[in-house]
């Protein structure tokens, strides 16, 4: 469902979804989207009061996102260029050989990419693939490590293309992680992964749910800043 109301020159628009949760939640998303997040039969007018305090809020966050988004990174596919993996930087070679299949390693602190074609599309979903075995491979050692503060355990472990979230929990505890999380210093990416097992206990950002977060990860809000600042720089 879709709500808005006008707020001085500004018209705030944004989506909302009813849940089994308790309380309300309003987040905007890198793109500027407003998402409400509500408790089931809550009615058009009690979220429309609870969003409009929240206005001003609403108004920063969608300023300060844009100004990341501004300075977003465009990355090409040349000898040079540089990509990110765990949070350092590592230079870009490309070889042009006679193979049939792209080829995608890390050695000796370059990125290496054996390829018969120059099409930058083709390169890029090579690139791709490779975070993607990474972000996996990642982590499912991150949620064996945090596996011993919780009693209960995933159903599943899967990457995927998310363009708005880093990572979700779906209602049956199935773990859904941003191909780009391996982009991420380790520290971030282990906020992002207890994050999410967090998300088995409670559905929703609840007071309780960021005590959780903060028994386990005392600094959590520290890298969840440090996420909201960079994530726009994870990416090829």
């Amino acid at each position: 469902m879709k709500l808005g109301f006008q707020y001085g020159t500004k018209y705030i628009d944004f989506n909302v979804v009813f849940k089994e949760r308790k309380t309300m939640s309003i987040e905007v998303e890198p793109s500027g989207e407003v998402n409400v997040s509500s408790p089931l039969g809550v009615t058009e007018d009690i979220i429309l009061d609870k969003v409009k305090s929240k206005a001003n809020w609403i108004v920063q966050k969608q300023y300060e996102v844009q100004s990341i988004n501004i300075n977003k990174i465009n990355r090409e596919v040349v000898s040079g260029e540089s990509y990110l993996y765990l949070g350092r930087n590592y230079s870009l070679e490309i070889e042009y050989i006679n193979t049939k299949d792209i080829n995608v390693k890390l050695f000796r602190g370059k990125f290496i990419i054996s390829t018969y074609t120059r099409n930058q599309d083709k390169i890029k979903l090579a690139l791709e693939n490779w975070y993607r075995e990474k972000t996996l491979l990642r982590v499912n050692e991150r949620v064996n490590y945090y596996k011993q503060y919780f009693n209960i355990r995933p159903k599943d472990i899967k990457v995927k293309e998310q363009k708005k979230r880093w990572a979700s929990c779906t209602s049956n505890n199935e773990l859904l992680f941003n191909w780009r999380c391996s982009m991420a210093p380790a520290n971030i990416l282990d906020y992002i992964v207890l994050h999410e097992m967090t998300h088995m206990i409670y559905k929703d950002h609840s007071q309780e749910f960021w005590d959780r977060m903060a028994a386990v990860m005392p600094d959590y809000e520290v890298r969840k800043e440090w996420l909201r600042n960079n994530g726009i720089k994870l990416d090829i």
